[in-house]
C-alpha cells in the first residue's frame, strides 16, 4: 500500500489488505499555519459505523469527541465508537503523528495480556 494525502493529512497504510478486519495507518498532520487559540473553531466532526483506537507518537493531537475536547500527547491513547461525532486537529506548533486502528462495523481491537504470577 502507498501513502496518500486526504484533507491535508498524510496516511501511511500499515496493513496489507484493507478489506480484512482492522485497518492500521500511521497518520501525520502538519503544524498549523497559525497556533490554535481558544477562539479557533473546533475541527469539523463526522460519524460512521465502526470503532477507532489511536496512539500518539509525537506532537499534540486535539480529539473533538462529541461535545468533549481532549488533547493527547506522545504515549497517550484514545478508543471510541465512531458513531459518536469526532474530528481531529493539530493542537501544537509541530507536526503530530499517530497510529490509528479502524475496525469496520464496530469491530474492536482485542488486547491479550498474560496473567501475572502471584
Amino acid at each position: 500500500p502507498r501513502p496518500f494525502t486526504r484533507h491535508g493529512q498524510t496516511w501511511i497504510p500499515l496493513t496489507r489488505n484493507p478489506n480484512d478486519g482492522l485497518h492500521a495507518y500511521k497518520q501525520i498532520l502538519p503544524a498549523p499555519a497559525t497556533p490554535r487559540t481558544e477562539w479557533t473553531p473546533r475541527p469539523a466532526q463526522g460519524s460512521h459505523e465502526g470503532h477507532e483506537w489511536l496512539y500518539v507518537l509525537s506532537g499534540r493531537l486535539l480529539l473533538a469527541l462529541g461535545e468533549h475536547d481532549v488533547v493527547l500527547t506522545a504515549g497517550e491513547t484514545a478508543e471510541f465508537d465512531t458513531r459518536v461525532p469526532h474530528g481531529i486537529a493539530n493542537a501544537g506548533d509541530q507536526p503530530v503523528e499517530w497510529i490509528a486502528l479502524y475496525g469496520a462495523q464496530g469491530e474492536r481491537m482485542h488486547i491479550r495480556v498474560r496473567p501475572t504470577a502471584d
